[in-house]
């Protein structure tokens, strides 16, 4: 009976929109229109409960950037060229008079990226770090030609990765200028042969830039390509003193 009564009063509404005189019919049903429109938003809370439900997925995606803001993980790239790996090994020189040198080669060709979280520094982590070793210079170009042909192999394995797995000292919270000592553990693999070694690490945060040194000993022999000798040349040691020194800025 209500929508029997309903639907003559709204096509008499529409006639009175399109008319152009009112007719004393329409002007005679402005009570009857005037409720019609007062049962409307009866219906009206219902679309307005639409709405409400729809504002959850906004709600959610809100939540993501502040998970996201609350893991406080910046990326920092390690800067190459401003950044190097260097070796220095002892050595005797059969052809110099038995003479003592430490032999030191440079590569600034490194790759890498920290996630620093400067509200919780413990949180702090560091990917995987790469060295182009075929690279190496020394202040002796037969060295370096022997050491990337013969022994090292770098022109055949050019990379060096570092893979961290642990990270020991970090502090609850730093100030830029503040050095921060730490060990990091990892698995360092040259040519085909991966071992696990610890670094003792200088960091130092200043603002957007992170500087470091890193250092750590080896053994030829661990990784196949030494104690390195040459009959009536030289003899190095099996020793090698490991050092990474590094730039480190905000990830663009």
């Amino acid at each position: 009976m209500v929508k029997t009564l309903i639907f003559p009063l709204v096509a008499l509404v529409l006639l009175a929109a399109c008319a152009p005189q009112p007719t004393p019919a329409v002007t005679a049903d402005p009570p009857q229109a005037t409720a019609t429109t007062a049962e409307q938003p009866t219906s009206t809370p219902p679309e307005e409960a639409t709405p409400t439900e729809d504002a959850a997925p906004s709600e959610t995606s809100t939540q993501a950037p502040a998970q996201t803001e609350a893991s406080g993980l910046v990326p920092y790239q390690i800067v190459s060229g401003e950044s190097q790996l260097a070796y220095a090994v002892d050595e005797e020189l059969f052809n110099e008079y038995n003479r003592f040198n430490t032999a030191i080669g440079v590569t600034t060709q490194i790759s890498g990226t920290l996630l620093i979280d400067p509200q919780n520094p413990q949180n702090s982590q560091l990917g995987p770090i790469q060295a182009d070793i075929n690279q190496f210079k020394s202040d002796n170009a037969r060295r370096d030609a022997a050491i990337r042909d013969r022994f090292l192999q770098s022109a055949l394995y050019p990379l060096v990765t570092f893979v961290p797995t642990q990270v020991e000292g970090l502090p609850d919270s730093y100030q830029d200028g503040q050095e921060i000592n730490v060990k990091i553990t990892g698995d360092l693999t040259i040519r085909d042969q991966t071992r696990s070694v610890t670094f003792d690490v200088k960091l130092v945060p200043n603002g957007e830039e992170l500087t470091g040194e890193a250092a750590t000993s080896i053994l030829m022999s661990d990784f196949q390509f030494g104690p390195i000798s040459i009959a009536g040349i030289l003899k190095t040691n099996n020793v090698v003193n490991v050092t990474f020194t590094f730039v480190a800025r905000p990830a663009p």
